[in-house]
């Protein structure tokens, strides 16, 4: 069972959908204790890193996604949910991420924001998450990312402006900044690869 964590944050009809075409036992949920059994976590996000964070907050979001990460439970962050599993971000101020991921989250150095579109990304070698996925494009909608590489963990990386994390694989922490739910075939197989390896 995949559950995805509802906490007021990101488009969670889009994120079940996709995650049931690859478990059909999918359900959208802040229950402390479906989310600590289900075979996979789900944390989506969008809009402010702040705001998000005051919302998981809110939701006790943070006790759930800490219970996981402690028992070494299979977890994923999308777009903001993937933000927030770093230390920190700048935007509007410094604010406080979970720290599950060292690094801090900035604006991207580009001459439009926000980051809006179709990117491939450059997949870090052995990657899982990227498995026949080779020249695949991705859609993010963005204007803050992590940038530098996350120590003990394969990291992919795309470019708009600048390079920048597209997605992190370490141990059962596996998140990305794009949106794999609205990447089309290409997100599918994405997701399809993270059930898999459930």
């Amino acid at each position: 069972m995949i559950a995805i964590l509802d906490y007021g944050s990101g488009n969670l009809r889009s994120a079940a959908r996709a995650f049931e075409l690859a478990d059909s036992q999918t359900v959208v949920t802040n229950d402390p204790d479906i989310c600590a059994e289900a075979d996979g976590l789900v944390v989506p996000g969008v809009g402010a890193f702040a705001a998000c964070m005051q919302q998981l907050i809110a939701a006790g979001g943070k006790e759930i996604i800490d219970a996981r990460v402690k028992a070494s439970k299979p977890l994923f962050g999308i777009c903001v949910g993937m933000q927030i599993l770093f230390s920190q971000s700048s935007e509007k101020g410094q604010t406080g991420g979970l720290n599950i991921l060292a690094g801090e989250v900035t604006e991207i150095a580009a001459p439009v924001l926000p980051h809006i579109g179709w990117n491939t990304v450059v997949a870090a070698r052995e990657s899982k998450l990227f498995a026949g996925l080779t020249d695949s494009y991705f859609y993010f909608v963005h204007s803050y990312a992590a940038k530098g590489a996350v120590a003990n963990a394969k990291n992919s990386y795309a470019n708009y402006g600048e390079v920048f994390l597209a997605a992190v694989e370490r141990d059962n922490v596996v998140a990305t900044q794009f949106h794999p739910e609205k990447s089309g075939d290409a997100g599918a197989r994405l997701i399809s690869n993270w059930v898999q390896s459930l």
